[in-house]
């Protein structure tokens, strides 16, 4: 297997590893066995990985905790740690959005459950209408300044949502969001591409991407239907977006470009995420030992122009693509 190679978050020093470890839908909700858990997490930690992505919702914390119980067996200079805050994390009116009081809570639940003094990287889990910009920024320049986040990012805001915090950032002299957390796969590229990595070029952002797989679509789970408890199944949303007649008629011939290169599908999609401009990681999900040994074959994939050409030319952007 050839070895992980390692990125820049756009233009800062810390480097992260080219594939990284998530933890939605996974940890703490579909795998709650500790022994798994640890498996996967030391099979990516060895093989490379050194950024863990984390979130304070999702399994309603227990995430956190799964992955912050075996990531303290690591040394913890040689690990990025992201966690994130933004969607309702109880009942209570202020528990959620990108307030002050929200920020400044969160971030410590996090930290707690995790087991770590400071986060490397703090997401804004969604763009705040409620919120001013400035107040979430100042609360972000804050946690940085007080050391429990080195550097703060964003998951899911817009190109000129990034502008206006970047401005009002420069204009107050508070440290900018470094990092910017989009879906990208072969079926959902028109944002990224269009929208995203434009604008975080200019600003010298790093970017993550998250749901390489199209949430497994892109694998060939879903060709004959969707199968009880999967994240389709599951996520009406995500269901909404992907599952479609067109798509998964793509999706069929994807599997013979895949086998004539001599890769399953799975690894293509991974491959071809991370070989694409302006991706600094892209983040893995894994349920058991077998499918993180599967997805890290990718890293011998080179993604030639004519592959890249391929690809591209089966799955098209489209211009009324929704996100």
């Amino acid at each position: 297997m050839s070895e992980m190679t390692y990125r820049p978050l756009g233009k800062c020093g810390t480097k992260v590893s080219m594939f990284s470890l998530g933890g939605w839908a996974t940890f703490g909700e579909k795998v709650t066995d500790k022994t798994v858990a640890r498996d996967i997490i030391y099979y990516a930690y060895d093989n490379g990985i050194n950024f863990f992505d984390m979130a304070d919702v999702y399994a309603g914390g227990k995430s956190e905790e799964m992955m912050g119980n075996v990531l303290k067996e690591f040394p913890r200079h040689r690990l990025v740690l992201s966690s994130k805050a933004y969607w309702p994390a109880s009942e209570d009116i202020n528990d959620r959005g990108l307030s002050r009081k929200h920020l400044m809570e969160s971030v410590e639940k996090s930290l707690k459950r995790i087991g770590t003094e400071y986060l490397d990287i703090y997401f804004c889990h969604r763009f705040d209408e409620e919120t001013p910009l400035e107040e979430t920024a100042r609360a972000m320049d804050d946690l940085i300044h007080q050391g429990k986040v080195l550097y703060w990012g964003t998951s899911e805001w817009t190109g000129q949502q990034l502008k206006e915090v970047s401005e009002i950032c420069d204009r107050k002299n508070l440290y900018r969001p470094q990092v910017e957390q989009p879906m990208y796969n072969l079926i959902e590229r028109t944002k990224f591409e269009t929208d995203i990595m434009p604008v975080a070029i200019q600003l010298g952002m790093g970017v993550v991407t998250y749901s390489p797989l199209a949430s497994g679509l892109l694998t060939g789970k879903y060709d004959n239907g969707i199968p009880q408890a999967s994240r389709l199944a599951k996520f009406n949303g995500i269901k909404n977006i992907f599952y479609k007649e067109e798509n998964l008629n793509k999706i069929r011939k994807f599997k013979k470009l895949a086998n004539e290169i001599g890769y399953n599908r799975t690894q293509l999609s991974i491959a071809w995420a991370a070989a694409q401009l302006g991706v600094s990681s892209v983040i893995l999900g894994a349920s058991s030992l077998k499918q993180i040994e599967e997805n890290f074959e990718a890293l011998n994939i080179e993604i030639t122009d004519e592959i890249n050409k391929k690809l591209r030319s089966l799955f098209p952007r489209k211009k009324d693509q929704k996100y």
